[in-house]
């Protein structure tokens, strides 16, 4: 069994094209390049979404906790590529299934995107995450995704 490799935001850059205000994702924990890990995201109330979503009740949109898990389901991907800051690759999402919002995200936690792979065709790949705040669930989806570049 391999050890977990932990990505800094630095290198989650170098995986990623997204930048502020839409890299979701600070952090990365890789059990298993390719297949599966965790990704943080530090809600904090400087968050641009908070200005419109909602004034006075800050909530984070459901589709951005959706797209968290993609971005965390592209880094787990690409953290299986030799040499992935130079040999650069984009994610890009086909579909999006099951999705259920089960609690509000707000400023102050800290969400945890469980990412697994269950399934891979040649640069199409489908996974299944789950995110959590504090240990509970908030949000959850099946998404494909196709690596292209």
């Amino acid at each position: 069994m391999s050890e977990t490799k932990v990505y800094h935001i630095e290198e989650i850059m170098q995986m990623l094209p997204h930048r502020y205000p839409f890299l979701l994702v600070d952090r990365l924990e890789v059990e298993i390049p390719g297949e599966k890990g965790i990704g943080t995201k530090n809600v904090t109330m400087n968050e641009e979404f908070f200005q419109g979503h909602f004034p006075g009740n800050p909530v984070m949109p459901g589709v951005l906790q959706v797209e968290a898990m993609a971005q965390t389901a592209g880094a787990i991907v690409i953290s299986a590529i030799e040499n992935f800051a130079e040999n650069k690759k984009s994610v890009l999402f086909m579909s999006i299934d099951g999705v259920k919002f089960r609690k509000p995200v707000k400023p102050g936690d800290q969400l945890k995107m469980y990412v697994e792979k269950i399934r891979e065709r040649r640069n199409i790949y489908v996974f299944k995450g789950q995110s959590l705040v504090d240990g509970q669930v908030v949000s959850e989806a099946e998404f494909t995704a196709m690596i292209v570049g």
